[in-house]
């Protein structure tokens, strides 16, 4: 979260902050006083916002190439560059843009200086630009005669058969829904998501010629054997889309509703009004996105027995009398969420609850459903509920009511969103018994060869979540068609920048690496004195040099916030992107970590003139200094004064 520039200590420290009298051992500093058998060497690191994001993005490349320091190649604009360099990991930037939480934010090492770099806000501006200015994918030449079944149209398939497609396979999608989105176009509502966002980015993905068979659902229209039969591999994205109800009694009443079947509901047109009174159960995003819906859907002044939002919910004949219920007056609904942890424990996102407030919400925390109270017709007037203490033990959630607490919330509907399953029906012997399937670190079905996984038939996360595990299931079918072995995921499984192809890019030459020879400054397989450790190593804060960075206030994507009577019937998009400027400003406030950012501070500050920087004929990026070891002494400053920790002290001579 922010913090007001008048609450922020300036920056007076250089290595150590003030008062820190930590000293190192002066023989770890300088060795033998005129040489050391430790000098610069350059390591390449993956940043904390990387290693964060689900789906594995290249945030550290994007950003330099939007600030500048990572130039594109000759008649590419940086824009471009930049988003195709995004979308090596994820093809849905302006979707994602708008509703990843975006836990790449929360890991960014410039937490440590005043606030984090808004990376989901620059993702969101190349995303636009991207669909403004009509840039497509680049379908390979090379087709291989693979096909690839994904069951699935979600965030999770799409990721899958984007993948697959640029290598070349013949990919077709089956989605028991009429469109493709899963749960980004039949879960979150269109005020998130617009639609003609999300139809533009998905058709970039059928262009790379990515067939879709659509209201075809697997074990039902088609049994899996018959689709193995068909196709060469196939991939299990079918999402989880069915609701939990409400682990208490009377929650089967009618009125008593799953958050998937609202939103669908909702999504789908059906459900144009709700109750006078709404109760949501939740705590997660999803509970918000239920909550705020039901704000702007409100309820009409006049009702009858068929304009009960239960039956459009349910698909029921609700649908028509909805339509006509238009008609009549709108007016504001009620709505109330509860949540078994506290306000500020919730899993949503911390803006998402503050929009929430501001529309006239009221949440109500470490509040635990009891019991749904049922009237003589059979429908819930209300939610029975007490006050709360609840704690993760042992990785399972106890809660614990507090007796003498308990009271009674009226409600004319209630939502359950508390958690999301995946529907097994048809594909029941997939079902681990714990409501996913089994799969290994490529995601390939445990005892299934040929057959992989991914998204929220693993676990039920974020969508970034599905669209990272869809891009390495799809490495792992590709090396499933070619016939080689699958081998052991990288630690940390991400994009990472590639300094061979840059070097490719300049025109400069790259060879083979032939062992045991490594490293050596003569060798055109090898960078001196180079060394990429992305696929191990998460560069903390502490190995930057923080002193560097002076406060810069974030750049922040202008907001809607509407109060209660201004949400009513109001469902136009809240978040709007960054303008060029602003998103060239913001990239710029990335620290690069793990990466040379071009400062000049090490040739600078170097006393024996031993770093200097590359001839621009061999420069790019990561290739921008060098080290003269016949001038070195191993004295460390150059280290010291790297902001960005890519200067380490290793071995050499």
């Amino acid at each position: 979260m922010s913090v007001p520039s008048s609450e922020v200590k300036p920056l007076t420290f250089r290595r150590y902050k003030d008062g820190d009298t930590k000293v190192r051992r002066w023989q770890d500093e300088i060795f033998d006083a005129d040489h050391s058998h430790k000098c610069p060497t350059y390591i390449q690191s993956t940043p904390p916002c990387q290693g964060s994001c689900p789906s594995g993005e290249d945030i550290r490349s994007y950003l330099n190439i939007v600030r500048g320091v990572e130039k594109p190649p000759k008649d590419v604009t940086w824009q471009e560059y930049a988003w195709r360099r995004l979308t090596e990991a994820n093809p849905l930037p302006s979707v994602m843009g708008r509703v990843c939480p975006a836990p790449c934010e929360s890991g960014c090492n410039r937490n440590q200086v005043e606030d984090f770099v808004g990376i989901n806000s620059v993702e969101h501006f190349l995303g636009e630009w991207a669909i403004e200015h009509g840039l497509k994918f680049v379908a390979p030449e090379h087709k291989t005669g693979k096909t690839v079944a994904v069951i699935g149209g979600g965030p999770a398939g799409l990721s899958t058969a984007y993948q697959l497609a640029l290598k070349g396979h013949a990919v077709t999608i089956f989605d028991e829904r009429a469109e493709l989105g899963g749960m980004m176009r039949y879960g979150i509502p269109g005020f998130r998501t617009p639609r003609d966002v999300l139809d533009a980015e998905i058709q970039r993905i059928l262009d790379l010629g990515v067939q879709a068979r659509m209201n075809t659902r697997i074990g039902t229209d088609i049994t899996l054997e018959q689709i193995q039969q068909q196709f060469d591999a196939v991939f299990l994205g079918m999402g989880a889309q069915s609701g939990r109800p409400l682990p208490v009694e009377g929650a089967d009443a009618p009125n008593v509703v799953t958050a998937t079947a609202f939103l669908k509901a909702f999504n789908d047109g059906r459900l144009q009004h709700v109750g006078q009174r709404v109760v949501v159960v939740g705590g997660g995003d999803t509970s918000i996105d239920v909550a705020t819906v039901a704000r702007r859907l409100g309820h009409i002044d006049q009702t009858h027995e068929a304009d009960r939002p239960e039956l459009a919910i349910a698909g029921d004949t609700g649908y028509a009398a909805h339509d006509a219920a238009m008609l009549s007056r709108r007016q504001g609904a009620e709505v109330t969420l509860t949540s078994v942890f506290a306000v500020e424990k919730m899993q949503a996102s911390k803006h998402e609850v503050e929009h929430a407030l501001g529309e006239g919400i009221t949440i109500r925390g470490s509040m635990v459903p009891l019991a749904v109270v049922v009237g003589a017709d059979g429908r819930a007037t209300g939610l029975k509920v007490a006050q709360c203490e609840a704690k993760l033990v042992g990785g399972r959630l106890e809660i614990k009511p507090v007796e003498g607490t308990e009271e009674v919330i009226e409600a004319d509907l209630i939502v359950s969103a508390i958690g999301q399953a995946v529907d097994f029906s048809g594909l029941e012997a997939l079902n681990n018994g714990k409501g996913a399937i089994n799969a290994d670190k490529n995601y390939q079905v445990a005892g299934q060869t040929g057959m992989f996984c991914g998204g929220d038939v693993i676990r039920p996360h974020l969508l970034t979540t599905a669209i990272g595990h869809g891009a390495i299931a799809a490495e792992g079918i590709h090396r499933f068609l070619q016939g080689e072995a699958l081998d052991k995921r990288p630690k940390i499984d991400v994009h990472s920048f590639d300094l061979m192809r840059k070097l490719v890019e300049k025109g400069l030459p790259v060879g083979s690496i032939e062992e045991p020879l490594r490293g050596t400054d003569t060798s055109t397989g090898a960078v001196h004195n180079f060394d990429n450790r992305s696929d191990r190593y998460v560069i903390p804060h502490k190995d930057l040099f923080l002193g560097h960075f002076n406060y810069t206030e974030r750049n922040k994507r202008k907001v809607v916030s509407l109060s209660a009577e201004e949400a009513l019937s109001n469902f136009e998009e809240r978040m709007l992107p960054l303008l060029e400027a602003q998103a060239q400003a913001e990239a710029k406030r990335c620290m690069s970590c793990g990466l040379c950012f071009e400062c000049d501070n090490c040739v600078v500050y170097c006393p024996q003139t031993a770093v200097f920087k590359v001839k621009k004929s061999q420069s790019t990026t990561g290739r921008y200094v060098d080290t003269d070891y016949n001038k070195c002494i191993g004295c460390h400053i150059c280290h010291d004064v790297c902001p960005t920790g890519y200067i380490q002290m290793g071995l050499g001579e």
